[in-house]
């Protein structure tokens, strides 16, 4: 019996490949807001980090969002991300 494939994403911060389910999504919707997306299911392009926040403060001061988006992100907008994944941690 063939196993099933698990697919692999990269995080942002750490730059290891991780099965998706183990990693937040970041996501830029249509109208160019970013934010978590904690179900991973909202439309848009999405970024993967670690659960954890030295992850996602490695990929803040890297400003890796911000390439992969190909947009600025305001400091308000990783704020509030980073207080997302703190609760949710």
């Amino acid at each position: 019996m063939q196993q099933k494939r698990i697919p692999l994403r990269k995080c942002n911060g750490c730059g290891q490949m991780k099965p998706k389910r183990e990693l937040v999504r970041v996501v830029k919707d249509p109208e160019g807001n970013i934010s978590l997306d904690l179900t991973g299911k909202k439309s848009g392009r999405g970024a993967y980090i670690c659960r954890n926040l030295d992850c996602f403060r490695i990929a803040r001061k890297a400003k890796r969002f911000e390439k992969e988006f190909g947009c600025p992100v305001p400091e308000d907008v990783y704020d509030l991300m980073e207080r997302e994944l703190k609760e949710n941690e």
